[in-house]
Order: C-alpha cells, then structure tokens, then sequence
C-alpha cells in the first residue's frame, strides 16, 4: 500500500486543532499563549488524568474582559452596598450610554470595606464591610453589562500608618507624619505596604472586578512637607513611584482584570515627579490605563494665564491633553 505523507499530516492537523479549541475556546489575546503551546507540545507524553486535570485546569483561567469606552458612575461602597440605590442606578444605565460603575473597596481612611480574608486585614481589624457580599453584586452589575471598577486607595492609609507605625512616614519631630487633615500616610518606599495592596487587588479581582484603579498613587502633597522624614535614600521619590507602578504590573499582569492608575493632572504637563513623584513616563508602561484627574479647580491662578482656571475648563483640559497624549502614543 502506498504512504500518503499528506494524508497523515491532514489528519495530524485535525487531532492537534481539536485540542487546541478544547484548551483554547476561552482566550483571546491573554498571557497564557506561551503556557498553551508549550502544553500542547506535551499533550501526547501525559496520561490520561493528567490530561483531565491540565485541561480543566486550563479551561478555568479566566481572560481579562474586553476592552471598552468607560462611561461610567461613581458609588461610594455605603450606595454599592443598599440595594436600593443598585436598583436605581442600574435603571439609569439600562436607559442610557453609561456602561460602567466605580466602586470603592478601600477608600481614604484606609478601611477595607468588604468582607476580606486577607491575612493582615484581619489581624489589625482593618475591615469595615459595607458592601455586604461582593460576589453578588458584581454577579449581578454583569448581568446589565456593567463593567465594575474597584478603586483602592494605597499611600494614604491612616488606619494602617496607625496600626502599623514601623510601615508609616515620620515626622522630624517625633511620631507619625500628618497632612493638613491629620492623616497619616503610610511609607511609599515600603515593600511590605506594596505587597498588602497587591493582596487585596488579588482578592477583589477573584471577585470578579474587572479592573482595579489604584488612587492616591504618590507621597504626600498637603501639609508642612519640610517636617517629613524621606526614607528613599538616594531615590528620588519619582523613581520610587516608578519602581511601584512597575511592581503592580509585575505581580497583576496575569490577572483577568485591567489595572489603572489615578494620577495628578499636573502630570499632563509637568515631567519632573513634582514633590509628589508622579511622572506619565514611569506608569504609561507599567499599567494598562491611566486616569489624569484634570479638575480645573486645582489648577493655581495664572495657570495658562488665567485668572480663575475653573471658569474656562475648556482650555485647562485641551491643554493637558495636547501634552500629554504624546505619552500615550
């Protein structure tokens, strides 16, 4: 009987494309290419129940969501957790463009508001649940199409900076640095506070969040700065902030939910860090979106030569985003 080389590599073909679309029918674009070629490349060598469970394994991984224009609505994690106040908004997205809905999981006082296993959390008492159960709201924002975004807050954690004091900026006077509001700000230099808000990420993300927008991403601006004792060492703080924005990618990449920081909107049009170590250089490759808060009533009189830059938010937004798109490009 003749061979027919191209009869057995159609047939090669058909049996490898077929466990391919087993392994594969969930993802897209994901950092889980390489893992399934080189799993498909072992296929044949595995036995049978390891095959089962590398398969469902694999079938498990969740993608990260698709990508979209966010219009979306602010809720404080009190209105996130009455379902009332759900009820009514998913109304108005029901109705209108709106497709998207920011939730606070660990706001300015530094409390966790959710129900967290979070080792440390627990320990210190840093939780304040007042979403109630999380799994079933985000279950059910899903349903109406919403894409949820939890917000967490990370140096300006005075719960944290309290409880844990080793881990907080001090003062040259003794004790712990406080802003002009009283709060305590926890070190940015420290990798035991980068680890914490990575750990909490995780969670909410397993959650089903579909993106964590990182706030207050930067040392202190508000208060007597000279009384701060900078620990960075021959850092400049720009390069600590840096080093974060790039540990947030290293450690969330392979998550199935887009990662976001909040930044100053100075940082449109200043690249120098300020005092505040925040520069679009440093974080445009490290995250996936970056959210410049341009509120024109930040901006000093005589900025672009205006007198009050919030009466003309027209220009001041215009502005920034002719410098900073750039970054973007």
């Amino acid at each position: 009987m003749q061979n027919h080389p191209k009869l057995y590599i159609i047939i090669l073909v058909g049996i490898a494309t077929f466990f391919g679309i087993a392994v594969c029918w969930v993802w897209f674009d994901t950092v889980l290419i390489e893992e399934e070629m080189q799993f498909m490349s072992s296929v044949h060598t595995l036995p049978t129940n390891q095959l089962a469970v590398q398969l469902l394994r694999l079938k498990n991984q969740k993608q990260k969501p698709v990508k979209i224009e966010v219009k979306g609505l602010y809720l404080t994690a009190y209105s996130a957790g009455n379902s009332k106040t759900v009820d009514g908004i998913l109304d108005l997205i029901d109705e209108t463009e709106l497709n998207a809905i920011v939730i606070d999981v660990k706001d300015y006082s530094g409390k966790v508001l959710y129900d967290s296993n979070v080792l440390l959390v627990g320990e210190l008492g840093l939780e304040n649940n007042r979403i109630g159960d999380t799994e079933a709201l985000i279950k059910k924002l899903h349903e109406h199409k919403v894409y949820v975004i939890a917000r967490q807050t990370v140096f300006q954690d005075p719960i944290l900076a309290e409880k844990k004091p080793e881990w907080a900026m001090q003062s040259k006077v003794g004790g712990l640095w406080r802003d002009r509001k009283g709060l305590a700000w926890v070190d940015p230099t420290k990798q035991e506070v980068w680890e914490y808000n990575v750990e909490i990420a995780k969670e909410v993300i397993g959650f089903g969040f579909d993106e964590v927008q990182f706030d207050y991403v930067r040392f202190p601006s508000d208060g007597d700065m000279s009384q701060v004792v900078y620990t960075n060492g021959g850092q400049e703080r720009y390069e600590v902030m840096r080093d974060f924005y790039h540990y947030l990618g290293e450690q969330l990449t392979a998550q199935p939910a887009w990662i976001s920081l909040d930044m100053f909107g100075f940082v449109m049009e200043r690249y120098d860090g300020m005092s505040i170590g925040q520069r679009l250089e440093d974080a445009v490759d490290a995250v996936d979106y970056i959210s410049p808060m341009m509120y024109p009533s930040h901006y000093p009189v005589g900025h672009l030569g205006l007198k009050n830059p919030a009466a003309s938010p027209g220009i001041v937004i215009e502005n920034g985003m002719k410098k900073g798109i750039p970054y973007f490009e």
